[in-house]
């Protein structure tokens, strides 16, 4: 368990951030990009969960913070060595294909799509909406970040399939697909 007794250091203050293997990097560079990312999409999933009431979806929405946790704790540990272990976390492939169970399990009660929907409908929908362009963001930050340096695997496919899930996700929300606000192309010509 992490514990926390002073929550400024004064160490960034040069403008660099430390790394789990006490490295030092920018703040500006592709890695920190990439786990500030994450951590905005995390934000904004947390925005959904407070519109949401207990049961299922929320309490998937905060396994999923949990699991961004993870993902930004892989992304702070530089190396080619991808393996879990007692002292260095990394996100796994189980948890890219427990985001697809979910994906078939809420699917299954959907309509197939007919159009693109528009991301809004109903208030909790329309706030996943926003968390799944969050990690969309994210996905794009860790593929620069992975066009110079090692980046998981695993952790790719998870933020794949985490925008995957949250699609869906919006449009169980929205009444099953039936309160989905459809795309008409060039309805405003």
């Amino acid at each position: 368990m992490v514990k926390l007794n002073k929550i400024y250091t004064r160490t960034g203050d040069d403008g660099t951030t430390g790394l789990v293997d006490g490295s030092r990097c920018l703040k500006h560079a592709a890695r920190m990009e990439a786990i500030g990312a994450v951590d905005e999409a995390n934000s904004a999933i947390g925005l959904a969960v407070a519109a949401l009431p207990e049961g299922e979806p929320r309490a998937a929405l905060i396994r999923i913070q949990n699991d961004l946790f993870d993902l930004g704790a892989d992304l702070a540990t530089p190396g080619n060595d991808f393996t879990p272990s007692e002292m260095v976390l990394r996100v796994i492939p189980k948890q890219a294909e427990q985001l697809e169970h979910a994906i078939d399990a809420l699917n299954a009660a959907l309509s197939p799509l007919t159009s693109f929907i528009l991301p809004g409908g109903s208030e909790a929908a329309a706030r996943v909406h926003v968390a799944r362009a969050g990690v969309r963001r994210a996905e794009r930050a860790m593929t620069a970040l992975a066009a110079e340096a090692a980046v998981n695997p695993a952790a790719l496919a998870y933020i794949n399939r985490l925008s995957d899930y949250l699609f869906v996700l919006a449009r169980v929300l929205n009444a099953n697909g039936a309160a989905d606000v459809l795309w008409v192309p060039g309805k405003n010509r």
